[in-house]
C-alpha cells in the first residue's frame, strides 16, 4: 500500500512526505501538527501558508528565516507600520517569494489585525477546531483531504474579517500546521505528540 507511514532514520514510522528532506524531517517531528497560540505566531503560520500556496512546502520553509527577517518576525504590529518603501523592499528581497500579491496580502493583512483585540486571532482560529474524537486517524496519506467543512468555514471567517489570500486550502493547511488537527497517519510517531 502506498502512502503508509515508512521507518526514519531512527526506525520510527513516520508519514512518508517528513522524510523526503533533513529539514522536512526535523519539521514534522517537532513542528507540524503541535498546537501554536499566540496572535504572531499565528500570524506567521498563515502568512507562511499563503506564500506556500502554488509552491512547494520545502520552498518556504528553506526561506522561512529570511521571511523572518524581511518581516520583522511578523510581529504584526510592527509589519502593519511598512510603508511603501517596506513593499518595494520586500519585493527586491532574494530571501523571500518575491510575488507582489502575497506580499500585499501580508501588509494588509498585518494592518487589519493590528486593529483586533490581543488575542482575537488566537480565538477565532482555535474555535474552527473540530472535535478530535470525530475524526479518524488516517491510515494513508490519500486519507488526509486538502479541504474541510471547517477550513471552509474559517477561511470565510478570516475573508469576512477583512484577511486576504486565505482559501479553505491554504486555511486547511494552517490547520495542519497549527495542531488544529492532526494528520499525522496513525502508525506515525509523531501522532498525537
Amino acid at each position: 500500500m502506498t502512502g503508509v507511514a515508512v521507518p526514519g532514520p531512527d526506525g520510527g514510522l513516520r508519514c512518508p512526505w517528513g522524510l523526503s528532506t533533513e529539514d522536512y524531517v526535523a519539521y514534522h517531528d517537532e513542528e507540524w501538527g503541535r498546537p501554536v497560540h499566540g496572535d504572531d505566531a499565528l500570524f506567521e503560520r498563515l502568512c507562511l501558508e499563503a506564500f506556500q500556496s502554488g509552491l512547494s512546502w520545502i520552498t518556504i520553509l528553506r526561506r522561512r528565516e529570511g521571511f523572518r527577517k524581511a518581516f520583522a518576525d511578523f510581529e504584526i504590529a510592527r509589519v502593519a507600520r511598512f510603508t511603501e518603501a517596506d513593499r518595494e523592499r520586500l519585493l527586491a528581497d532574494e530571501g523571500i517569494i518575491r510575488n507582489r500579491a502575497k506580499v500585499d496580502a501580508t501588509m494588509a493583512n498585518a494592518k487589519v489585525l493590528a486593529e483586533w483585540e490581543p488575542g482575537e486571532l488566537d480565538t477565532l482560529i482555535w474555535s474552527f477546531a473540530p472535535d478530535a474524537a470525530t475524526r479518524p486517524a488516517p491510515v494513508t496519506t490519500a486519507d488526509v483531504p486538502a479541504v474541510t467543512d471547517e477550513s471552509t468555514a474559517l477561511s470565510k471567517a478570516l475573508k469576512k474579517r477583512g484577511l486576504r489570500f486565505i482559501g479553505p486550502t491554504t486555511a486547511y493547511a494552517l490547520m495542519q500546521a497549527c495542531g488544529l488537527v492532526d494528520d499525522h497517519l496513525r502508525d506515525c510517531v509523531s501522532r498525537g505528540a
